[in-house]
């Protein structure tokens, strides 16, 4: 029988394909925040050896996915309603930074790449497939930050994106189904005017419509995982004022 690494293949180092592969099973929701990552366990699953499988438990932790707990082990980073308020904060203010940087600096080709992993996505819209989903999202929020061509602002939104809980927001999508149409109804219109933005080179509008789509999530914070909503408005609040373009 294939490995999981075997059949998900992407011909990059044996640890990353192994990080990959956590990686998506965390965000699809098999391990949930505080589970334990056995190494024993993950290699036996896998079918490698021990030193690949820390090597990728060390980058777990090194991008804020998972957390090293002193003689137990390495688990799935648990975190607390002031960690989810802080990334949610800090996502809005990088993400309205991206999309006024992609908006004026993305390629044709980087559009052309945000637009194929859209219509992947668009591809997956049953609730089985919800971790396929998810993952094109992630990558398509990637790449988004990857087209501002500010490295400083890549490194960044990959340990911001890694700390915020995308993957506990699914969860109210398999405990009610009947959300899936809408969820991912929105979700693709929301791309298609970040993408809009994009294509137009309008920062200001990319800022706003990227804006949006976070905040969207900040409901479902509140909603599905009663994150307080005086929190989060705040968060907003904040980010808002600090990128308000000055009076004339």
């Amino acid at each position: 029988m294939a490995s999981i690494v075997e059949k998900e293949l992407t011909h990059k180092p044996l640890k990353e394909e192994i990080y990959d592969a956590l990686h998506r099973q965390i965000i699809a929701g098999k391990y949930s925040p505080g589970d334990w990552l056995r190494q024993e366990e993950i290699a036996s699953q896998m079918g490698v050896s021990m030193t690949p499988v820390r090597e990728a438990l060390d980058l777990l932790v090194a991008k804020g996915i998972a957390e090293r707990v002193p003689y137990r082990g390495v688990r799935v980073r648990e975190m607390s309603e002031k960690d989810v308020v802080e990334a949610y904060g800090m996502r809005l203010f990088l993400e309205a930074m991206i999309a006024r940087e992609t908006s004026l600096n993305a390629t044709p080709e980087q559009i052309a790449k945000l637009e194929a992993i859209m219509e992947e996505m668009d591809r997956h819209v049953e609730l089985n497939e919800m971790p396929q989903e998810r993952q094109l999202s992630r990558e398509f929020h990637a790449a988004i930050a990857e087209a501002s061509g500010n490295k400083l602002l890549i490194e960044l939104y990959a340990i911001v994106s890694n700390a915020f809980p995308d993957w506990l927001l699914y969860e109210a999508l398999y405990r009610q189904p009947e959300l899936v149409s809408g969820s991912v109804a929105q979700t693709h219109d929301e791309h298609a005017a970040i993408m809009e933005a994009f294509k137009k080179r309008d920062p200001d509008l990319a800022v706003k419509v990227s804006l949006e789509h976070v905040m969207e999530s900040g409901r479902w914070l509140e909603t599905y995982r009663n994150i307080p909503a005086k929190l989060l408005r705040e968060k907003e609040k904040q980010v808002m004022h600090l990128i308000k373009k000055p009076s004339k």
